[in-house]
This record gives structure tokens, C-alpha cells and sequence, in this order.
């Protein structure tokens, strides 16, 4: 395998008081896997190794045969290697996209196989359950994998059950949603392995605002609603996006969507997974994140744009949604931009 630069040259540097090896990271790279996917999970670590100014990671790109693997967007790219067996305890993650049923082969499910006996840990992005499970190693495991394709795994493997989380680190398996749930995931791996504040920082490289919270589903609600296609859910919703700062009840909601309440709060629970109660004081919440975000609005104001009583009643929910009341969130984004 050849040498190459890990770190690269940039302005932004932080000081990482770690001096021991790199943790080196393999990517298996399957046809036609997703780019934004892979992508996602490779730039934190050159991040936290551009901030840092050190080797805090490694990462070596693999094909079943070494030639070059084309995504589903079509661009190919150059593996380092084809398979090959890899160091006791290395961290592999199966990269796969579309059409996950076809991307393997024998090979790459006796590779797998063997590497597990060799004592390897493994992670999936995107599809790359598929390969996990084909090659027997998410049994009595927590995983997930994209949302577009559980029902077909759940068809493929019935006694497997994925979440529906954007990522899931369970023991020394690690697994994402694909998208930009892989830079959370990296993220999370990142605090564990050096701390929050590189964690912080390499988030802030990104441009991303972190979930903090690996249960968030894959999908909004919203999106939730739209695929169910149900039109009295869909109007329900839009009236609460459109209520926000004088909420309505939810009898009228109701009334409006022409639906009895009953059946609404049966919607919600079937489509969504809560009350309509609980998804309106969420949205609000989101709205109130929001404007804590991108204006200097004092927290008495923001609380009366969202429809909430008092500043107090929204720290409640604010906390109980980000685990810090608005105050305190606030502080956190004003320290990391005056570091």
C-alpha cells in the first residue's frame, strides 16, 4: 500500500493532547455505493487530523478485486487495494448504495466472514447492513441502514430488525442511515476518541449542525406524512407549520383537516409514532432552536414566537428536546465561536 500524507495543510488548528498511533479505518467500497455516504464518513477524519495538525486517523480504500468501483452517480473511484486480510482489531466499514441485493458476492461474504474471526470491528454507511447481515454479523445487534431500503431488508432477513435512527454504535459495530447521518456517526467516534471540542470543531469544519442525538429518525415527520399520502394527516400538519406562533387545538386542527380527533390522534400514532400534541410542541421547539441559531432574538420574544406562555415554559421543553435550556444552548454556540 502506498505512503501517502494524511494531513493536510489548513487554517483553522486546535491542540490534541494525543501522541500514540493513528486508528486506521478501511472502507470496503461496493458497486454502485453512495457517494454522499462515503464521502460524509472520510471528510471528518481528515478534518480532525487537518484541525489537530497530527495522524489521528488513517483511512485505506478497498474493492473486491482492487480495479475501481463506480458509485451510483455514476463517478468511479480508485480503491487502494482489492481485499486482502487486515491487522487484528482494524475498523472496517462496507460502503454500499443502491440495489444492495446484487452488490456482493461470495468473495466479499467469506472476506467478511473471515476478517470477524480475525477479530475485526465493522461498520456499515448506507446499505452496507446488507453485506453485515448476509455475511452473519448483526445478529442480537443494535444497526440501521437507510430508510429507502429497510422494508426490503426486513423481506430479505426476517429475524433482523433494524432502527430507524440515523446511526447506531453498538459495542465495536457501528452502522449509519447514509447521507449526512455519517458525518454524526464520525463525529460520535470522534468525542470518544479525543473529545468534544475537536468533535465540535471538525462539526463546525463541516458546516454541519450536529443532531447530538444518534435516536433522530432518518425522516422528518413531514416526510413521514407525505409518503403515507394520507391528505387529512398532510393538512393536519401544514396547519401547525402554519399556526406556529398562536397555536391552535387540536380539535380544530382536527375540524380544519375534516377529521375527527380521534381519528387524527390514530393517524399520528400509526404514521408518525406520537401524539399530534407531541409533534405540534416539537415543531415549535425546532422553531425555537432555530431562531436561537440564526438570530439574537432574547429568549422572552422567541418563546412568544413559538407560542409558548412564558420564557420558563419553553426552557422546559427546550431541555427536555436538547438536553439544555435555551440559555445555555445559546452560550455553547457563542464559546465555540469565540474560540
Amino acid at each position: 500500500m502506498k505512503t501517502r500524507n494524511f494531513v493536510p495543510k489548513g487554517a483553522a488548528s486546535f491542540c490534541v493532547d494525543y501522541d500514540g498511533p493513528p486508528k486506521d479505518i478501511h472502507f470496503l467500497l461496493l458497486p454502485k455505493l453512495t457517494m454522499l455516504a462515503f464521502s460524509s464518513a472520510v471528510e471528518p477524519l481528515r478534518i480532525a487530523n487537518q484541525v489537530a495538525n497530527k495522524e489521528l486517523y488513517r483511512w485505506f480504500l478497498m474493492s473486491e478485486d482492487g480495479e475501481p468501483v463506480r458509485c451510483s452517480n455514476g463517478i468511479a473511484i480508485i480503491p487502494d487495494t482489492e481485499i486482502r486480510n487486515l491487522p487484528r482489531s482494524s475498523l472496517i466499514f462496507v460502503c454500499s448504495g443502491i440495489e444492495p441485493t446484487t452488490s456482493t458476492s461470495p468473495k466479499v461474504l467469506n472476506w467478511l466472514s473471515r476478517q470477524r474471526a480475525f477479530g475485526c470491528r465493522f461498520g456499515g454507511i448506507c446499505t452496507g447492513a446488507f453485506a453485515l447481515a448476509e455475511a452473519g454479523l448483526l445478529r442480537d445487534r443494535e444497526f440501521t441502514l437507510h430508510w429507502e431500503n429497510q422494508p426490503t431488508f426486513s423481506e430479505c432477513f426476517h429475524d433482523l430488525r433494524p432502527t430507524t435512527n440515523l446511526y447506531e454504535i453498538d459495542q465495536d459495530l457501528m452502522t449509519c442511515g447514509g447521507g449526512n447521518a455519517a458525518i454524526d456517526m464520525m463525529l460520535e467516534m470522534i468525542e470518544i476518541d479525543h473529545g468534544k471540542d475537536l468533535a465540535v470543531i471538525v462539526s463546525d469544519m463541516c458546516i454541519h449542525f450536529r443532531s447530538n442525538n444518534r435516536e433522530a429518525p432518518q425522516k422528518s415527520a413531514y416526510s413521514v406524512a407525505l409518503n403515507s399520502r394520507n391528505q387529512h394527516l398532510i393538512n393536519a400538519m401544514q396547519y401547525m407549520h402554519e399556526a406556529i406562533e398562536e397555536p391552535m387545538e387540536i380539535t380544530e386542527i382536527a375540524k380544519r383537516a375534516q377529521i375527527s380527533r380521534r381519528q387524527l390522534e390514530r393517524l399520528f400514532q400509526i404514521y408518525v409514532g406520537i401524539s399530534p400534541v407531541q409533534f405540534y410542541v416539537e415543531l415549535r421547539v425546532a422553531r425555537a432552536q432555530a431562531l436561537l441559531n440564526e438570530t439574537t432574538m432574547p429568549i422572552a420574544e422567541i418563546a412568544a414566537a413559538t407560542g409558548f406562555s412564558s420564557a420558563n415554559r419553553l426552557s422546559l421543553r427546550f431541555k427536555e428536546r436538547y438536553g439544555k435550556t435555551p440559555a445555555a444552548y445559546r452560550r455553547s454556540w457563542t464559546t465555540q465561536e469565540n474560540r
